[in-house]
């Protein structure tokens, strides 16, 4: 019997804004996905520096449980070591492709021995909203991606750039599919994030965005981190 996550999203589209159920069957997290080679190794270096190992092929596409997606305010993690970073997500329901955005919530201490497991340790928060990828397609290099750590009072900017900073997402989904132009239905991908401003660090609270700045639209999310204790 196939695992499925129904998640309710409004979808937002030129004509109006409906929510729908989809039901998410695979969950996949891309992983080194930059065009950018030289912006790229910055974010391997950085990683580096925390014991992460280089990955075995650029772009990688790790497998997560479906049910870690949620579109809840709140996330629990084990201990204080895990940290967010934004990205922009691929969702393909019913024959149609839908972008949002999402933080790919990861354990940084489990993620110096295995990435793989570390990937599987947190939940994937996700945006309750979609926008149809045909409505994007034609400018998507000018979508910003953008995030802020909060801690307390202070809410800093963490993460923030263009969207161009990544793989295209037709051409992700050729090199997870072997050449499809197409997801399977009810899969949902995390596409690559941006290097953080100050390095890769926790935070009590998590907030992330996808601005379509031609069409003038927003999606934002934003969630805490409650920390269980390791024993």
């Amino acid at each position: 019997m196939t695992s499925t996550n129904s998640l309710t999203f409004s979808l937002v589209t030129a004509s109006g804004t409906g929510e729908r159920r989809i039901d998410i069957t695979e969950a996949v997290i891309a992983g080194w996905t930059g065009r950018d080679p030289e912006a790229m190794e910055k974010h391997i270096a950085e990683l580096a520096e925390m014991g992460v190992e280089r990955p075995a092929t650029t772009p990688i596409f790790y497998r997560v449980g479906a049910a870690r997606l949620t579109t809840a305010d709140e996330i629990q993690a084990a201990g204080g070591e895990s940290s967010g970073e934004v990205e922009f997500v691929l969702i393909q329901d019913r024959d149609a492709l839908w972008v949002g955005v999402g933080s790919d919530h990861t354990d940084r201490k489990v993620e110096t021995y295995s990435i793989t497991v570390s990937k599987q340790m947190c939940d994937k928060p996700l945006a309750p909203v979609l926008w149809p990828f045909a409505e994007v397609a034609g400018h998507w290099d000018r979508l910003v991606l953008r995030s802020h750590a909060v801690d307390g009072p202070d809410r800093v900017l963490y993460q923030e750039g263009p969207v161009a900073g990544m793989l295209p997402p037709l051409d992700l989904i050729g090199r997870y599919t072997d050449g499809r132009t197409g997801l399977d239905d009810g899969t949902a991908m995390f596409c690559g994030t941006l290097a953080a401003e100050g390095g890769i660090r926790p935070a009590g609270r998590f907030e992330f965005e996808l601005e379509d700045p031609v069409l003038g639209r927003r999606i934002a999310h934003g969630y805490d981190i409650r920390v269980l204790p390791v024993l």
